[in-house]
């Protein structure tokens, strides 16, 4: 994980420029939010993530439309209601997204479920919790849950689709269904008295590539007409996040544009069905975290940060690079290679490695960007660290919206004499 790299031929304003853009917010505010809540610390920006919203619900112009938040990536209710505020649903991968969804608020009408692999107890609290909307992952999946479909003493507005294996797209994939077992699905689907009326297409997980999705419409629309009772069309997962601020960034005005165009003209109604999540809200929210250790090996700086890498997504599952910014002004303009280490044993506790920074000292505060999506979502109690406490701002307030934990978590649900 590094930061962003500064040429060392840069001048002192340049460096400065490149040191200390896309700061969050004040030092002031930094300090005062330490103060108040503690180190480390998640803080999120509303009006961000508010703006973000607009940005990707403004560039379909296709009037059926439902955006549903891909809650995986991050599962705090404060957070979960301001998409419901912002009438989007919840995209589900885990019972335990769907009931955190509906604690947040959401109906079940607006709660869609795509995942993998339920055991008949998980398919029967899905299905007594309401949800309409299933995209299913294999043949035995749907079986199973036509089976419990009829054992039901009242009918419902059940909607059941496929999710999409189509390895010329996406590789070698375990996710979905191919086209050749529609039949068999179909099939199956009829015989419980329901109709295969959906399809979703997993594009893959952090796409940057506008291209990867807009070049692919008219083959998964093709192989959505497959379904003689085509309703929808959940053409989601997988939009990535441009964590290289100067890198290829995802563009939602095209991909919005285009893909509203090929679903306005196809001469019936088709419900289409968006489920951003990393893309979302990944850019709204930072960690704070404070130097409390510094010492040199020649002239590479070593800093010891109050927080670890079990507070940040999996390098190996999500990437490891975030920008990482610092208040600390260069002294005679000069920065230094910089190792962040995290606060455990662990070898690969590094928070950033070679980063350009200027020299610090205990005290500073560091902030790594970016860290809305797969982050505390994906934190872990490795080596017994408890997890650090959530902030949101909103409208320049700010509020505590999940406590800092304390040593005790690491006895729960144990049983010893």
């Amino acid at each position: 994980m590094a930061s962003l790299e500064i040429n060392s031929g840069l001048g002192a304003s340049e460096k400065l420029n490149l040191l200390y853009k896309n700061l969050p917010f004040s030092q002031e505010l930094a300090q005062e939010l330490l103060n108040t809540y503690g180190s480390p610390l998640y803080v999120y920006q509303a009006d961000i993530l508010n703006q973000t919203i607009t940005n990707i619900t403004q560039a379909f112009l296709y009037p059926q439309t439902q955006f549903c938040f891909a809650s995986v990536t991050n599962s705090n209710i404060s957070l979960l209601q301001i998409f419901r505020d912002a009438d989007w649903g919840l995209h589900a991968n885990t019972p335990g997204d769907i009931y955190l969804g509906l604690q947040a608020g959401f109906s079940p009408a607006q709660i869609v479920y795509s995942g993998s692999n339920l055991s008949r107890e998980e398919m029967e609290q899905v299905l007594n919790w309401g949800v309409k909307t299933l995209n299913l992952d294999s043949i035995s999946q749907l079986q199973l849950c036509c089976e419990i479909y009829k054992t039901f003493t009242e009918s419902c507005s059940l909607r059941l689709g496929l999710r999409l294996n189509l390895p010329e797209i996406v590789g070698d994939s375990r996710i979905g269904v191919s086209p050749e077992e529609f039949a068999d699905a179909i099939a199956v689907t009829r015989q419980a008295g329901l109709k295969l009326s959906g399809l979703h297409f997993y594009r893959g997980t952090g796409t940057n590539a506008t291209a990867a999705f807009t070049n692919v419409i008219d083959q998964v629309i093709a192989t959505a007409k497959l379904l003689p009772d085509w309703e929808y069309l959940d053409f989601g997962g997988g939009f990535g996040y441009p964590y290289h601020h100067d890198g290829a960034a995802f563009s939602w005005e095209t991909f919005g544009a285009e893909l509203s165009d090929k679903i306005r003209y196809l001469g019936r109604d088709i419900e289409l069905i968006i489920e951003p999540g990393r893309a979302a809200i990944a850019g709204c929210a930072v960690l704070l975290t404070k130097v409390v250790s510094v010492k040199w090996q020649a002239d590479k700086q070593i800093i010891g940060l109050d927080t670890t890498v079990a507070n940040l997504s999996v390098p190996s599952v999500h990437g490891g690079y975030r920008e990482i910014r610092t208040w600390k002004k260069l002294v005679d303009g000069k920065v230094y290679v910089t190792d962040l280490c995290g606060n455990t044993t662990y070898s690969r506790d590094f928070l950033g490695k070679n980063c350009q920074l200027p020299a610090l000292e205990m005290g500073d505060i560091i902030a790594i960007l970016d860290v809305g999506a797969y982050g505390y979502a994906m934190s872990s109690h490795f080596l017994h660290r408890p997890k650090p406490a959530e902030v949101l701002i909103e409208n320049d307030v700010h509020r505590l919206i999940r406590q800092r934990e304390e040593y005790s978590v690491l006895l729960n649900n144990q049983i010893f004499k």
